[in-house]
């Protein structure tokens, strides 16, 4: 222990004493001090919190979190979406693509659907909906194939609306090159045509941009496709940001993804009278702007979560750039509609500039020759989102290959298949992924890219594009495999409510029910990289003036101007064999019939594997052979002069007409690939929207230039007037029509209705309503009483045609469909007869059952290659009543007799199949006219 000290017991202590001056100065000290602490205390009291901190911390806290479902989003009970009545609903037998592990997935078994979710997938115990047998809804699917609902990325849907009025086209907005604060939402039509049509096809989902005519034309919303019971845009949502309207953001909840819409290239350079230049300039001050909005809300936020309030104020935002400002912070989903090299890589580098990711291209159509490009985009590598065909119509979309959708996944990119709807009707986006599928991307990535992959680029693969449970009920029952020609579904369920209520469908045989057996085109794919995109597209004489084609399936020929099977090695019980000499078929048949043994050995042999040989096709309806670049003046033809319009230069003389021979363009890409794909014959009439076009002239489609022996088939076909316009009216153009029929007039013109008249020249009238169409019926009667000779009369476009099929066939009037399959797309073609699974019958099969002759026609030129396709297609919806020598009638000897052509004697060869599917490829051409066989090379 240690020792205390001692106390001194001699005196007592005194407290120490201070002198005055000491005693001041430490009174001076403690006053000093005081009063510091005095002020401090009055200075902490004076800063007080502001009355809104709560709610800034609480902006500060979700500021950059990641959206994303809530962590128990898969336990829910029922969807968000469920509508209260919906009946539990059984899909039983089912052949199930699922959408899982990459696409790969397929399960054989059922589907139980309740309060608009998936509940269970497999072989479902009968025993355990016991429960619901009151209530519950039983679909047996007999085998056939079920999806997930498809999901349309790039759709105008409810914003470009169907039939096209002034006042139902929201898509862009002219107001500004950049403009994020719009929203889609905001022009959504409820009442668009298109959305029954689109669900028929089996799409449900889709997500709707603005336009493209600004740099930032705005945010998309997705949105589902089924009618609900609000009746309101709002309420079709899928998954609306939780901030929609100034609705404030409960910071427990994780936000949901928000889209937008960012364009460059043509379209806003167009819009703006602009280079692109001006559009990056434009994209990096609004970039920049919302940069500076972001850098002020991140320094308040930086101060207000270390409660250092003092001056701070209000929480900095801006209405019309927090959408853009949530971009910066990854919160949205970025879609660049961008199609050239220059333009993506203008948008990679903005994305790295200002550090955000792009989703996804769109149109895109030279992605497939950079995708190195795009893994350098700031984040996760775009998805690409792609036509399958459609290219060529102007120049961004030149180099556009068939071949794209194969070459960016082999290099691991993301793609997606698209409609732009309308500019192509999405009630048939399935047909993209069929058309990828057959130009070389596998089965699996096929269907993903309409299902599973866009649904994973906007963020919402947690509720829809996949079948397994807790997913939304969006399912889909086909007829066929949904990589089949014509794959058409049997019902709908959108968040578990069946949308078809009397599906009208055919039963097709076993074979539709597999994935298609495609071609090969890996070698035309190495090609068209090689080349940029602008692949040479020869066909290669054979040098020999007799070639026999082997192991032929079938042989379909004209005769007396119509088609018929020759031969069918099914029949047979052999494969068939053709003997071509000079451009003819001499023999057709088996081995033994034809004597093939008979012939040189070093004869050219062409093995079919199994393919045809069939008459070739013939297109019209396009401007094929009179443009090269739609979007491109000095490519085309141009636009004829219209005597009932405008005033025809006294230079052409009274009553000239147009020949559209002597504006012929060759050797375009279009007319090439047609020439390929067995489209060997084209009908062009002069470009121009008035009344009177011209008369139409037959061009090969494969010839170099005009001056080719057999380029020109035939200078003049047909007498082309217009009644799909109203402008003047309809009742002015009845009362020309008539006069110029039955009134001699001076000129070319004069002589060429004088033909008409006799019945020597068709007339070609381009039309679509039903009670424009009963006027004519009525014209060509009057006018016939008065000859006494019949008229040649077809009707173009006719897409209400099928409500007067009765009358149209007893007045012995043609109809040529175009386009192929109806679309509401303006007034006068707003009562469409659509086909299954929501009619029994489509326009060609009711046309048909009157007697009525029938052509299928096309729109833009770049379809020409698909006309194949589109015959093929009519035959399917037809439910069985064309044969396959009646269909391809529809775009051969039909369109010859409605047009006025002389018969052609072209054929076509297909390996692997007809030229009616998709497991054939054109490989030659048998022409008569150049007397010799083609391969396509």
């Amino acid at each position: 222990m240690d020792k205390l000290p001692t106390p001194n017991t001699h005196r007592p202590q005194r407290a120490p004493r201070f002198r005055p001056l000491q005693l001041a100065l430490v009174l001076l000290v403690a006053s000093v001090t005081s009063l510091s602490l005095l002020t401090r205390w009055r200075e902490v009291k004076l800063v007080q919190l502001p009355i809104n901190a709560q709610e800034a911390l609480q902006k500060c806290q979700s500021l950059n979190k990641t959206p994303g479902p809530p962590p128990d989003f898969h336990s829910r009970l029922a969807s968000d979406r469920f509508e209260h009545d919906t009946p539990p609903t059984l899909i039983k037998n089912a052949t199930i693509w699922t959408g899982r592990i990459a696409g790969l997935e397929v399960v054989t078994g059922d589907i139980f659907l309740d309060k608009g979710l998936i509940i269970s997938v497999g072989n479902i115990d009968a025993r355990s909906l016991d429960i619901y047998k009151a209530s519950l809804v039983t679909l047996d699917a007999g085998g056939r194939w079920v999806t997930p609902g498809i999901v349309d990325m790039h759709s105008h849907l409810g914003v470009d609306s169907a039939p096209a009025l002034k006042g139902a086209d929201d898509t862009n907005s002219l107001k500004g090159i950049t403009q994020p604060w719009l929203r889609s939402l905001d022009g959504l039509n409820t009442h668009d045509d298109a959305y029954a049509l689109s669900i028929s096809g089996g799409v449900t989902t889709a997500n709707v941009l603005p336009g493209s005519a600004n740099a930032i034309g705005g945010q998309a919303f997705t949105i589902k496709l089924r009618p609900t019971t609000a009746r309101s845009p709002s309420s079709m949502l899928l998954e609306p940001p939780f901030s929609l309207n100034g609705t404030t953001l409960d910071p427990s909840l994780t936000p949901r993804w928000r889209q937008m819409k960012h364009a460059c290239g043509e379209n806003p350079s167009r819009v703006y009278d602009g280079t692109r230049m001006d559009t990056i300039w434009a994209f990096r001050q609004a970039y920049n702007t919302a940069q500076q909005v972001k850098k002020k809300q991140d320094e308040y936020c930086s101060k207000a979560l270390n409660s250092q309030w003092e001056g701070l104020g209000d929480f900095p935002e801006d209405l019309q750039w927090e959408a853009l400002v949530d971009v910066l912070r990854g919160r949205v989903k970025v879609h660049t509609h961008c199609y050239e090299t220059t333009d993506l890589d203008g948008l990679v580098r903005l994305s790295n500039e200002f550090q955000f990711p792009i989703a996804a291209f769109h149109h895109a159509h030279e992605t497939y020759l950079v995708p190195d490009l795009l893994k350098k985009a700031y984040g996760t590598p775009p998805a690409v989102a792609l036509f399958a065909t459609n290219a060529r119509y102007k120049r961004e979309a030149y180099r556009g290959s068939e071949f794209a959708p194969r070459i960016l996944a082999d290099n691991g990119l993301r793609v997606v298949m698209k409609s732009d709807h309308p500019v192509l009707n999405s009630r048939h986006l399935l047909y993209e992924a069929q058309q990828a599928h057959y130009y070389g991307l596998s089965h699996y990535l096929a269907l993903s890219s309409v299902i599973t992959t866009p649904a994973t680029v906007l963020g919402l693969d947690h509720r829809i594009g996949f079948i397994k449970p807790g997913h939304d009920a969006d399912v889909v029952v086909w007829d066929s495999h949904p990589l089949a020609l014509g794959a058409t579904p049997t019902q709908v369920f959108i968040d578990g409510i069946a949308q078809l209520d009397e599906p009208f469908f055919s039963e097709k045989s076993q074979a539709f029910q597999k994935v298609p057996q495609t071609p090969d085109f890996t070698e035309e794919a190495e090609v068209a990289l090689k080349y940029e995109g602008l692949p040479p597209l020869p066909t290669r004489k054979v040098p020999s003036n007799t070639v026999i084609f082997t192991n032929v399936q079938d042989i379909f020929v004209r005769q007396d101007g119509q088609i018929h099977e020759l031969f069918s090695a099914t029949s047979a019980g052999e494969p068939g064999v053709v003997v071509v000499q000079h451009g003819n078929i001499v023999c057709s048949g088996t081995k033994t019939s034809c004597a093939v043994d008979q012939f040189h050995s070093d004869i050219p042999l062409v093995d079919l594997k199994g393919g045809s040989i069939s008459p070739s096709l013939l297109t019209f309806g396009s401007p094929l052979g009179l443009e090269h670049i739609q979007g491109e003046k000095s490519t085309k033809d141009g636009r004829v002069f219209d005597p009932l319009t405008g005033t025809v230069p006294d230079i052409l003389g009274e009553g000239s007409v147009i020949k559209a021979v002597d504006g012929l363009h060759f050797s375009g890409r279009d007319q090439l690939l047609a020439y390929r794909t067995g489209v060997t014959t084209a009908v062009t009439a002069p470009q121009g929207a008035g009344f009177l076009s011209g008369l139409s002239v037959a061009f090969d489609t494969g010839s170099e230039h005009g001056l080719v022996d057999g380029a020109i088939v035939q200078e003049v076909v047909a007498l082309h007037v217009n009644f799909a316009s109203n402008t003047p009216s309809i009742s002015t153009r009845i009362a020309a029509l008539r006069r110029l029929l039955t009134t001699s007039t001076p000129g070319e013109l004069g002589v060429a209705f004088e033909k008409v008249s006799q019945g020597s020249l068709p007339l070609v009238v381009e039309v679509h309503s039903a009670d424009v169409i009963a006027s004519l019926i009525r014209l060509k009667s009057e006018v016939e009483e008065i000859s006494g000779l019949a008229i040649r009369l077809t009707f173009l476009g006719a897409s209400e045609a099928h409500l007067l099929a009765k009358e149209i066939g007893e007045a012995r009037i043609g109809v040529i469909l175009n386009p192929a399959r109806p679309y509401p797309g303006s007034w006068q073609s707003r009562r469409i007869l659509p086909g299954p699974p929501l009619t029994k019958l489509g326009a060609v099969g009711t046309l048909l059952e009157h007697n009525v002759i029938v052509g299928l026609g096309i729109e833009e030129q770049w379809s020409a290659r698909n006309l194949r396709f589109d015959v093929g297609w009519a035959a399917l919806d037809a439910g069985g009543r064309l044969s396959k020598a009646k269909a391809l009638a529809l775009a051969s000897v039909n369109l010859e007799q409605l047009l006025g052509v002389e018969s052609q004697a072209n054929y076509v060869a297909t390996q692997g199949g007809s030229i009616l599917d998709f497991q054939g490829k054109v490989v030659g051409i048998i022409s008569q006219r150049k007397g010799a066989v083609e391969l396509v090379e």
